[in-house]
C-alpha cells in the first residue's frame, strides 16, 4: 500500500488487464497470474483489474474479489494496484471497494453507475457515499459515457474534490478532448487525470495528465510504457513515434467489442489458455480474425518477442493491403 499515501505516484501506464477464463467459462486465476507477471516483465507501471476490459458486469462480486486478490498478490506492493470496484448497485460497489481496501489497493476506480442515467446531483451523492465510507482510500472517478450513458460533468468532479480529500482524480474515457481541459480548469490542475482513450493518452500528458489506463497495453505493454517514459523525459519525438506506431494495434483491439480481440491475440500467442469471453460477448468472427491478424502484423515492430512471434507467423499467411 506504499502508493496509497501519495496517489500522485500512480503514474505512467496502468495496464487494465483482461480477466482470463477457462474454455468452459470459469475464472482462470493461474492465467491471471501469468498475465500480471508478463505485464511486470514488460515494463507496465501499474496494474488494474475490473475495468471495462476486464468484463466486470459478467462476473459475480465474489469472482471480482478473487481476481483482485490475485492481482494484489502478484503486484506485491511493488507496482501500483488500482482495481475497478464500481457496479450498477451501490451495495455491490461498497462491498467491492471494501475488499479492495483490505487487499491492499493503492486507489480504486469507481465507474459512474450505468443504465440508470442519474443526474449530476445523483452522481455527486453516489460518489459522496463511497468517499465517506472509505476516507483513507484514494477514489478515482471512472468516466466512460460510451458504456454508461452518463457523463460526469467537470463541475461535479470539482465539487467532489472540494468536499472529499480522498477523491483524488478521474480516469477520463471520453473522446471529447475539450472535456479533459475543463476538468483541470474546474477541479484544479492538481487533479490526477488518467486517459482511458488510447489515442488521447499522449496528448493528455501535455495538459497535465499523469498517465493512462490503455487497453492496448494488454498486447503491447512495453511500447505503451515506453511512450509515457519518453514523454516524461521530454523526448517528444520518441513518444510521438510510439504513439503513431501503436495506431494499428489500437485499431486491432476494437475490431470487435473489447476485450475479445485482445484475448484472441493473447491466446494465439500462448499467454492465455483460452480467449473465452462471457456472454453477451463472443469471440471474434472469421472476418474479424483476418482483420486482427493484418493489424497485428502492421504493428509488429512494437510488440515483445512473444506476441511479435505470433505477428510474424500471421504476416506469412494473411495478405497485407497494397498501397
Amino acid at each position: 500500500m506504499r502508493f496509497r499515501s501519495d496517489p500522485s505516484t500512480i503514474r505512467g501506464s496502468i495496464a487494465p488487464v483482461v480477466t482470463p477464463f477457462t474454455a468452459d467459462g470459469g475464472l482462470d486465476t493461474e492465467g491471471l497470474r501469468r498475465l500480471v507477471r508478463w505485464q511486470r516483465a514488460n515494463g507496465s507501471h501499474g496494474i488494474s483489474i475490473g475495468g471495462s476490459t476486464g468484463e466486470p458486469s459478467s462476473l459475480s462480486v465474489d469472482e471480482r474479489i478473487t481476481a483482485m486478490r490475485v492481482v494484489g498478490e502478484e503486484t506485491a506492493d511493488e507496482l501500483p494496484f488500482v482495481p475497478g470496484t464500481g457496479a450498477a448497485k451501490l451495495e455491490e460497489t461498497l462491498r467491492l471497494t471494501a475488499a479492495a481496501q483490505d487487499l491492499g489497493a493503492d486507489a480504486v476506480l469507481v465507474i459512474t453507475p450505468y443504465y440508470a442515467r442519474p443526474t449530476q446531483r445523483g452522481l455527486y451523492s453516489w460518489y459522496a457515499t463511497v468517499a465517506r465510507e472509505f476516507p483513507d482510500l484514494p477514489i478515482v472517478v471512472y468516466n466512460v459515457p460510451s458504456r454508461t450513458a452518463v457523463d460526469i460533468a467537470p463541475e461535479t468532479i470539482a465539487r467532489l474534490r472540494r468536499d472529499f480529500a480522498n477523491v483524488v482524480g478521474v480516469k477520463e474515457t471520453t473522446k471529447d478532448f475539450e472535456h479533459f481541459s475543463r476538468v483541470f480548469h474546474a477541479a484544479g490542475r492538481d487533479t490526477l487525470v488518467w486517459s482511458g482513450i488510447e489515442l488521447l493518452c499522449l496528448p493528455l500528458l501535455t495538459l497535465g495528465g499523469i498517465g493512462f489506463v490503455s487497453a492496448v497495453a494488454n498486447i503491447a505493454p512495453g511500447a505503451v510504457a515506453r511512450m509515457f517514459e519518453a514523454a516524461d523525459a521530454g523526448d517528444l519525438r520518441t513518444a510521438q513515434d510510439l504513439h503513431y506506431g501503436l495506431h494499428p494495434l489500437v485499431d486491432l483491439i476494437f475490431v470487435e467489442t473489447n476485450p475479445a480481440p485482445a484475448k484472441w491475440v493473447l491466446e494465439q500467442a500462448g499467454l492465455l489458455g483460452s480467449g473465452f469471453v462471457r456472454p453477451p460477448l463472443v469471440t471474434p468472427s472469421p472476418a474479424g480474425i483476418e482483420q486482427i491478424s493484418r493489424l497485428l502484423a502492421q504493428g509488429a515492430a512494437l510488440l515483445d518477442d512473444t506476441v511479435g512471434a505470433l505477428a510474424a507467423r500471421l504476416a506469412d499467411v494473411v495478405p497485407q493491403p497494397v498501397g
